[in-house]
């Protein structure tokens, strides 16, 4: 969420648009990303003829297939009420970021009455791009996950990714870097016959340099909504590969990464087809640069920044 509004505000000023936080300030428009727990605000603001859109991610469901945590399923849940109620009594328009979330959240919580946009998220392609320093290895095939966090009841595509670059290894010299957050108690448990390095939280400003860095990326995430870090992989020309669950086929073109059949049950955290994914993906390793330059391509072509601004403002203004 952060990533995007910063992203977003930046569009907004460039266009001479005026932003602010402040519900009780003048306004033509509200967005809510995600949800607010200033719901009396929203409501006032409403009652003045301010229109409000609200925002839409995936909706918290691993908690509910696997333990993680008192505090996390409490908060999960709870956010999925909040959010819920949002969408069902005070949103005047809603916007999802890919037509994964919309169908997760009609098949979920029914079809809500305001009326409905699908946005996919765009990116700076300027400052996320293919062009510009790396230090990819020569010697060995870099996979790289980018993700928020991979710590506890979020881990298993950790130990999936793991896997297929295991699976890879037997061909390609593998090595596997991890950005994101990734609990103590997981990387004891990660047994792997390739290296495998945590980087922790990486600076923003590092992302475009460690995509570049990297051979692939592979999506961790079960069920993915609509993964900020594919897009920014895409747009440094880093190929994307991962399991067909969640919105991944819709950001991810043949030519752009691999993408193949989940082959179990992923609502059901059940273990994807390792194999099929490990063995389609030495095609892309064998014609890297045909694969990197068209996932700047697919990047140029739909995740522009300024495309994405453009389609809220419609849906905000309009």
């Amino acid at each position: 969420m952060a990533s995007f509004r910063l992203k977003f505000e930046q569009g907004l000023r460039a266009r001479g648009i005026d932003v602010t936080h402040d519900l009780d300030e003048k306004s033509d428009a509200v967005l809510v990303i995600a949800g607010t727990r200033f719901l009396l605000d929203l409501n006032r603001a409403r009652r003045r003829g301010i229109r409000v859109v609200q925002r839409l991610d995936g909706v918290n469901w691993v908690q509910r297939v696997k333990w993680s945590g008192i505090k996390y399923s409490v908060r999960a849940e709870y956010g999925n009420v909040m959010l819920a109620t949002i969408r069902n009594h005070f949103a005047d328009r809603a916007i999802y970021q890919s037509q994964f979330i919309r169908k997760w959240w009609e098949d979920w919580y029914g079809v809500a009455k305001a009326p409905a946009s699908v946005i996919i998220n765009g990116v700076d392609l300027n400052a996320y791009t293919h062009k510009g320093e790396h230090e990819r290895p020569t010697d060995k095939y870099r996979m790289l996950l980018l993700e928020g966090s991979l710590a506890r009841g979020l881990n298993s595509g950790l130990f999936h990714a793991v896997s297929v670059a295991e699976k890879m290894s037997a061909k390609y010299p593998m090595e596997v870097v991890v950005a994101g957050v990734v609990d103590e108690a997981t990387q004891q448990k990660l047994q792997s016959k390739v290296p495998v390095k945590f980087l922790g939280t990486v600076p923003r400003a590092d992302i475009p340099k460690l995509a570049r860095s990297s051979h692939f990326m592979y999506c961790a995430e079960v069920n993915p909504p609509c993964p900020n870090s594919v897009i920014e992989a895409l747009a440094c020309g880093l190929p994307v590969i991962g399991f067909d669950s969640g919105s991944l086929k819709e950001l991810v073109t043949d030519d752009a990464g691999c993408i193949v059949p989940y082959g179990a049950n992923p609502w059901k955290l059940e273990t994807p087809d390792i194999d099929a994914l490990a063995s389609s993906a030495g095609e892309m390793l064998e014609k890297q640069s045909q694969f990197r330059a068209a996932a700047r391509r697919r990047a140029e072509s739909a995740f522009g920044l300024d495309g994405m601004v453009d389609e809220y403002l419609k849906v905000l203004l309009g």
